[in-house]
């Protein structure tokens, strides 16, 4: 068994999530094998400020942004300079 953490695992799958792409709270907690534990990623995150790890790039099910730690109006431009949103 893996010896990283579920918060490593995610910080993990959220750094090979390409730019330009996005993925959504729930699409990394099922690929850290954790189906149920979309918002256990949205607080992980929230708590990120680690630049090596894209966080940006999580938006909610719904394709709306949801929160981001460094402003949800950064996160939209981060997303827009990515090729991410129109």
């Amino acid at each position: 068994m893996s010896t990283n953490s579920f918060a490593d695992r995610v910080r993990d799958a959220v750094r090979r999530i390409p730019r330009g792409e996005t993925r959504s709270y729930g699409e990394v907690a099922r690929a850290v094998g954790h189906p149920g534990a979309a918002r256990a990623v949205g607080t992980i995150l929230k708590k990120n400020y680690d630049p090596s790890v894209p966080c940006h790039r999580v938006i909610r099910a719904d394709g709306t942004l949801g929160a981001y730690n460094r402003g949800e109006e950064r996160k939209r431009k981060l997303l827009q300079e990515e090729g991410a949103l129109a």
